[in-house]
């Protein structure tokens, strides 16, 4: 009996050879249930720490490919420039300009390797300065005209010729320098193609021109129009007795012979960046700032880029970050998921385990069996699951490092069913529903070493913060701890009020809810319970953290724009607010003045010696409902909404300068000037931040424009509005400075379907009418009016890391949702023996199919919320712990992200926990059917 009950259990683990082989295939196969699921976990394991990172660094660089796309051509171009100096002179034509444009190559090799490498497209021009043009045509209709000749290799491939032909390679002796006119300019000014014209020169000296071709942009976006002054359309009179600006295009022969002339000329080497890697980054940011240092001999740097890839860098470290502690979370849920179908397993074969010792094997016999029925499906199952990452779509460099990653997770998911059949808790017949009642001193002391690691490390991560260039092992563990430790704590208070609960149910009648809260009282599913709490707080996190992120951006993009759009200039003409609010889709205007660097005086107008400040002129009123007609939220203090009153004017101030104010004793009256008008005021209230001020400038005064002295002219009021209002906000004032006063730089609309064309136009046309209306006569050419709206402000947020920030989301939210239930599934299947026992019995005596299905409610609801509820309120609060160590004011613009509580997280873990009772609730109706209630009893009591 002994020797061949040895035998048998030789045969059942790793000896026999192929015997023993076909003898795991068979098992596997009967089992096959229980070991597709533990191959699908681990192909989810495998895949997760495959794909997780390749997807990401794929998303991060499709949005440093976007990000670099969207800005402007300033912030993509570095440009070295040379002097404007004289080149030439006296009549004598030198070959200088096709030697300088070979200098576009050397210059490159010097660039720091990591720019050079980065370079997408270059150009090399070569211009004059403004000089006078004078001809017939431009006499026909006394066109007053400066030009600059420009020669930029590579134009005629970007441009369509309309008229005539592109200039000359050559200028023969005796004849004029060709050139070629985009078509706006030459048809603003008269010009076609034959054209006859003189640039003048330095000394008297005249250069003749002929206008050879008239071209059409083939495409406007190519970088090679992108030099400013722009060679596309002509430049229009700042005001009377003011020239037309406009540039000729010619050959390098026909800039030299401009040069010839002696007129100063500037030759430039710009370079495009756009071949840029993610991971390059950080050496291209700082080879740029280190060329900007220490530029070529005889050159200066002219650039912004490192602003915006700074930027991006880093919004995309912290979405890395971010997205790290997503990972873990849904890692975790996944190998908890992975024990918990080891143990259902290993419990499942606890007989045949019993048997196989009590044959004479060891006790490690079943361990070797469930090692080899687990290496034949799970290590498969994970190398899947690993091909499956690398087969997504994402960049190579993503899945560096994460192979021995994967080994080490097919290594323990193998390793899990065997190590669950040692550690079975219960031998077979047992009471498991017994068994967890009483803690024994080694869980207490572990559960104690998981509250302690878990507040430990959250005290570490805030004291210390993020380590800067990589993701903080310690940030990414902290969550999982914290999610862990909420569990192990609910656990140990979970059968308290449920007793309370159980004598209460005690005294009434029937025997469904008394049966089912003890039953609940004596659960044992610990596993799952933890399980469930971590990916419910994985998915909890995801959405809370999203919902401050996009609540950030909404504050950042309302101080930045509090309205629907913001037409900013420089100095706009009072009634340009009338023209704006004629515009179709506008319903309100309103007037701002925004000034910086102004000084403070006191009094009799003594400068106080304090820092320059900035100046913010708003109509208080006018400023509230604009807002909240745009549906912006804005809150607007009571101060700046006053009207006028004796003395200084009520100041809203920020607290350094108040406080400034208050040391130098003119808090109650001080002078600031603003735009050479003395405007008194007084500190009333203080605030930190306030709408239209920069985030970065902390020194600032809010003045209610409504409350000046004098302040508004009589205006056409808009449709339902009888307030009153300042220069330009299209409402009916009182009489007073009218022109004579500040006027607006900005104007504020709301509005629906307006054409942002249109606004800008309006403002464009509001500077004109300012700078050529009245005895006021501008001696400079205004920047063009620009058009900001709220929704644009909101779009240009976060930079290229949107994608990942979705993508973590998302995923993050869905899987741990889904994991959550699958979960609660096991969760149901634990105890789904013991619970088919008792229904058998209480069938036998006469219990109803509906009062079962309310007994399994009653002892799974309170498993099943306090699950949920502890998951949700650890997601809810974990942002609140790590929101300083997460560095998620990069996807704001800098604004802090304030996390807060959301109703619908409420509704959330409501319908989950709707879903999971009516999960719990199929499962065990399957199981049951499955198991056939009398064969339970028959079969005895183990699982």
């Amino acid at each position: 009996m002994t020797r061949g009950g040895t035998r048998g259990t030789r045969a059942a683990g790793f000896g026999g050879g192929g015997a023993a082989l076909a003898g795991a295939v068979r098992r596997v196969r009967a089992f096959a249930g229980q070991f597709l699921l533990l191959g699908m976990l681990a192909l989810v394991a495998a895949l997760l720490v495959t794909a997780v990172p390749r997807t990401a660094d794929r998303l991060a660089e499709q949005g440093l490919r976007e990000h670099v796309a969207g800005r402007p051509a300033a912030e993509r171009d570095l440009t070295l420039t040379a002097p404007e100096l004289p080149a030439g002179g006296g009549g004598v034509v030198t070959p200088v300009t096709a030697g300088r444009g070979q200098e576009l190559d050397t210059l490159q090799a010097d660039l720091p390797e990591a720019v050079g490498a980065a370079v997408q497209s270059r150009w090399f021009l070569a211009e004059t300065a403004l000089s006078r043009l004078t001809g017939p045509d431009l006499a026909a209709k006394n066109y007053f005209v400066v030009a600059r000749l420009r020669s930029a290799p590579g134009v005629t491939g970007a441009a369509t010729l309309t008229e005539g032909r592109w200039p000359a390679q050559a200028v023969g002796a005796g004849q004029p320098v060709e050139v070629a006119l985009a078509a706006d300019t030459a048809r603003k000014l008269n010009l076609r193609a034959g054209s006859r014209l003189r640039f003048s020169g330095v000394g008297g000296q005249s250069l003749p021109l002929l206008v050879a071709g008239v071209f059409e942009p083939a495409r406007t976006a190519d970088g090679v129009w992108d030099t400013l002054p722009s060679a596309l359309r002509v430049t229009e009179p700042a005001g009377d007795a003011q020239p037309y600006e406009m540039v000729a295009l010619t050959s390098d022969a026909g800039l030299d012979a401009a040069i010839a002339t002696g007129v100063p000329v500037r030759f430039s080497w710009r370079y495009r960046l756009g071949g840029l890697d993610v991971a390059d980054l950080g050496a291209v940011i700082d080879g740029v700032r280190r060329l900007e240092r220490t530029p070529p001999a005889g050159l200066t740097v002219t650039q912004a880029v490192d602003v915006p890839l700074r930027q991006f860098l880093d919004a995309v470290s912290a979405a890395r970050t971010l997205l790290a502690v997503i990972a873990a979370g849904m890692i975790a849920t996944v190998a908890g998921l992975i024990v918990l179908a080891a143990r259902l397993a290993a419990r499942r074969r606890e007989a045949e385990f019993a048997l196989l010792v009590a044959r004479g094997g060891a006790p490690t016999s079943g361990a070797r069996r469930s090692l080899a029925e687990s290496a034949l499906v799970v290590p498969p199952a994970a190398a899947l699951g690993w091909l499956l990452g690398r087969l997504l779509p994402g960049s190579p460099a993503g899945t560096a490092g994460t192979d021995w990653l994967v080994l080490v997770a097919a290594a323990l998911a193998t390793l899990a069913l065997p190590l669950a059949t040692l550690g079975s808790p219960a031998p077979p017949g047992g009471r498991r529903d017994l068994s967890g009642r009483r803690a024994g001193g080694r869980r207490l002391i572990l559960e104690l070493l998981v509250v302690a690691l878990a507040v430990l490390a959250t005290f570490l991560i805030r004291r210390r913060g993020l380590s800067p260039g990589s993701v903080d092992p310690l940030l990414v563990s902290v969550p999982v701890l914290l999610a862990v430790a909420a569990a192990v704590l609910v656990l140990r208070l979970y059968p308290w009020p449920l007793r309370l609960l159980g004598r209460v149910a005690a005294r009434t009648r029937g025997s469904v809810t008394f049966l089912g809260v003890a039953g609940a009282s004596r659960s044992a599913a610990t596993g799952p319970v933890v399980v469930v709490v971590v990916a419910v707080a994985t998915a909890a996190f995801c959405g809370v953290v999203a919902g401050g992120i996009e609540a950030g951006r909404d504050r950042t993009a309302t101080v930045a724009v509090p309205a629907s759009a913001l037409v900013d200039g420089e100095r706009l003409a009072p009634d340009t607010g009338a023209a704006l609010h004629r515009l179709p889709g506008v319903r309100r205007s309103t007037p701002v003045l925004r000034e910086s660097a102004l000084r403070v005086a006191d009094a009799r107008g003594v400068d106080a010696g304090l820092a320059a400040v900035t100046v913010l002129l708003v109509d208080g009123p006018g400023l509230a409902d604009t807002a909240r007609d745009a549906g912006v939220d804005v809150s607007v203090p009571p101060v700046l909404r006053a009207g006028r009153s004796p003395g200084p004017t009520p100041a809203l101030v920020s607290p350094g300068l108040a406080a400034e104010l208050a040391r130098a004793g003119l808090d109650g009256s001080a002078l600031v000037t603003v735009q050479g008008y003395a405007q008194p005021f007084r500190v009333a209230d203080t605030a930190d931040d306030f709408p239209l001020v920069p985030p970065d400038v902390d020194r600032f005064v809010v003045l209610p424009w409504q409350a000046l002295a004098g302040a508004g002219t009589p205006g056409p009021p808009p449709p339902s509005s009888g307030t009153s209002g300042p220069p330009g906000s299209g409402t009916s004032g009182p009489p007073g400075r009218g022109a004579s006063g500040p006027v607006p730089t900005a104007f504020l609309v709301s509005g629906d379907g307006f054409d942002v064309a249109e606004l800008r136009r309006a403002g464009d046309e509001g500077q004109r009418r300012y700078q050529t209306g009245g005895s006021f006569a501008a001696g400079e050419r205004p920047r063009g009016a620009e058009v900001t709206t709220w929704q644009g402000a909101r779009q240009q947020l976060g930079g290229g890391a949107n994608g990942l920030l979705v993508f973590g989301f998302a995923a993050g939210a869905a899987g741990g949702a889904a994991f959550g239930l699958l979960a609660v599934a096991f969760a149901v299947l634990a105890g789904a023996r013991t619970r088919a026992q008792v229904l058998s019995r209480l069938r036998t005596l006469g219990l109803s199919r509906r009062q079962w299905r309310g007994l399994l409610l009653v002892e799974l609801t309170p498993l099943v919320a306090a699950a949920l509820l502890t998951g949700a309120l650890t997601g809810a609060l974990l942002p609140l712990l790590l929101t300083p160590a997460l560095g998620l004011a990069a996807f704001t613009g800098g604004e802090p992200v304030r996390v807060a509580f959301s109703p619908g997280l409420v509704g959330a873990v409501l319908a989950a926990g709707a879903v999971a009772l009516a999960l719990a609730v199929t499962v065990e109706t399957v199981h049951n059917r499955r198991m056939r209630l009398g064969e339970v009893l028959r079969l005895g009591e183990g699982s």
